[in-house]
């Protein structure tokens, strides 16, 4: 089986870092749990939906070089699912200095036989660019993500579509924790390798 996975949210739990630091320069009033929901829709919808100045914005991007790579744990089960796929490709907003500090920061790096990141200049989700160009050269069997702008390109070119700890109607699959992977039967039409 070949998987397309998205990064954020997805193969490592990065959200609460940026709810912490937009909730650092949002103030105290702003509900840490409201911030947390607004990224997990998209980090640019949680910038216009609190209005972000570019003071607030520089801000931020400054926070956010401070993370270090522990500071983004890997979902529990995700390695053996790494493991067990044939191939793995990961297409994410994230620019690719960042993937790659987490990725060789946890030994990860050899998991993956092609990153596609925003440095690449393809058009941002759900724009199905960078998921046609993973399927053509690698022939991708699953998208997995953590929202449903990373299933609608994996969709819209008939790939499979797992959501990871969310709901979609778009998503052929549902996983609330990467230890029930195993037990899904993936011998349907939808995945075949």
């Amino acid at each position: 089986m070949n998987i397309l996975w998205d990064f954020d949210g997805t193969l490592f739990d990065t959200y609460p870092g940026y709810t912490k630091i937009l909730s650092h320069v949002l103030g105290d009033s702003v509900d840490k749990q409201e911030i947390y929901e607004k990224l997990k829709i998209s980090y640019s919808h949680a910038l216009e939906y609190y209005n972000i100045s570019p003071a607030q914005e520089e801000e931020i991007n400054h926070l956010r070089k401070q993370l270090l790579p522990k500071d983004s744990k890997p979902f529990e089960h995700v390695e053996e699912i790494l493991k067990f796929a044939n191939k793995n490709v990961i297409m994410t907003h994230k620019h690719r200095k960042g993937v790659l500090a987490i990725l060789e920061y946890y030994g990860w790096s050899k998991y993956f036989v092609e990153i596609v990141t925003i440095d690449d200049g393809f058009p941002r989700k759900p724009n199905a660019a960078a998921y046609i160009h993973l399927h053509s050269k690698h022939k991708i069997d699953l998208a997995i993500g953590d929202r449903e702008l990373d299933l609608l390109p994996a969709k819209e070119l008939g790939i499979a579509t797992c959501i990871f700890q969310g709901q979609s109607k778009v998503a052929d699959y549902h996983l609330r924790d990467y230890s029930e992977f195993f037990t899904i039967d993936f011998t349907s039409e939808k995945v075949k390798s």
